[in-house]
């Protein structure tokens, strides 16, 4: 910390990880912020994150890892089974890197946690708060979200990519017995599944189908959750069981957005979905919010110069947040696979599980090993 953040008022719009997570990395470098939240209270909203090691380490230098520890599950790696329940590949990614934690947490949980230690660090949280026109002020943050204000006043409006999925969320109650430290995948043509525990009796649910018509973008549609039994029908393995749990799911349109091509005028900037929103194919939308919360608040605290720092922050996070967005936008082909195409990937996963396993769970070391503290600004 070099000191160019003390007293200096900043504003930002958004009271989610992203909003939450910067005000809380600005105000432990002596920043005076206030967070303006449209929404009138915290809800029980959302569903499943998982925080992997490269977020977490973040999450923990801002003092929050054992309050995470408390209301999240450590999570050994992720299992892919076929349609069949049978299994494809086992990546015990925390094995992997003993040492760094992989969550699973409700993301009402996390959000808790944040919102709890932002106000303890002197951050003010004003819910109901509306932002109709954006404020001119010295500096704006804009962390809201997927229909951001501060985006489109910085790019101009756009008109996104429909993939042609369509996606559900659910929570069901969790397994009994004995705990399933895993994410599991469950692939199928033209669909997947993964399930995994989030603690306090709960488990996820995110189902994938692809489908000509479309759902309008956003996770807060409700659907029948018969739909959702039926597109999984012909699913083996625990997939029906947990499906006979679901008593209510969200439903929405899975959208490509492009990378903005302008994060920061100066005086306003964007972080997390407001700027890159992603697929959730590699489980790093959350997670890269997260990073870039960091990233913004050391080049701010590093910087003397605003237009220089957030300059430099856009420089720093543009190619890494894009080359996550291409590896999910990878996954969400590798996941649908088809006729001879699925016969011949699935065995390639199998051989490498078997015969080299390091190198199967390697593919992704560059996302999860990366340090954002270790960054310069």
């Amino acid at each position: 910390m070099t000191g160019h953040l003390q007293s200096r008022d900043i504003t930002i719009i958004g009271a989610g990880i992203a909003g939450l997570t910067v005000a809380l990395a600005l105000a432990q470098r002596g920043a005076q912020v206030t967070v303006l939240e449209r929404a009138g209270a915290f809800r029980e909203v959302g569903a499943g994150l998982q925080i992997s090691p490269n977020a977490g380490r973040v999450l923990e230098a801002l003092g929050l890892g054992p309050a995470l520890d408390a209301v999240s599950v450590r999570s050994d790696g992720v299992v892919l089974h076929d349609r069949a329940g049978r299994q494809v590949a086992r990546m015990p990614l925390a094995a992997h890197r003993p040492g760094a934690a992989f969550r699973m947490i409700h993301r009402a949980r996390l959000v808790e946690v944040l919102e709890r230690a932002a106000r303890a660090a002197g951050v003010t949280v004003t819910l109901d708060r509306e932002v109709a026109e954006l404020p001119e002020l010295p500096l704006l943050i804009g962390a809201d979200g997927l229909h951001s204000r501060v985006r489109r006043a910085l790019n101009g409006p756009e008109t996104p990519f429909f993939t042609g999925q369509t996606a559900w969320r659910a929570l069901i109650p969790d397994d009994p017995g004995t705990p399933d430290p895993y994410a599991r995948l469950f692939m199928g043509p033209g669909r997947h599944l993964v399930s995994y525990p989030l603690g306090r009796g709960l488990r996820n649910i995110v189902a994938v189908v692809e489908r000509p018509d479309w759902t309008a973008e956003g996770w807060s549609h409700q659907d029948d959750p018969a739909h959702l039994r039926a597109a999984f029908a012909g699913f083996g393995g625990k997939v029906p069981g947990w499906l006979a749990r679901v008593e209510q799911t969200g439903i929405w349109g899975l959208f490509r957005h492009r990378v903005a091509p302008c994060w920061q005028d100066g005086r306003r900037v964007i972080l997390g979905d407001a700027a890159h929103p992603t697929l959730p194919f590699m489980a790093q939308g959350a997670v890269m919010a997260i990073e870039d919360a960091w990233t913004l608040a050391a080049c701010l605290d590093a910087i003397p110069d605003q237009a220089g720092a957030l300059a430099r922050y856009q420089a720093l996070r543009v190619p890494r947040v894009t080359r996550v967005i291409e590896a999910a936008n990878g996954n969400a082909r590798n996941y649908h696979l088809t006729g001879p195409a699925r016969l011949l990937g699935h065995a390639g996963l199998r051989g490498l599980s078997r015969l080299a396993p390091g190198l199967l769970m390697g593919r992704f070391d560059w996302i999860y090993d990366h340090d954002p503290l270790a960054v310069r600004p």
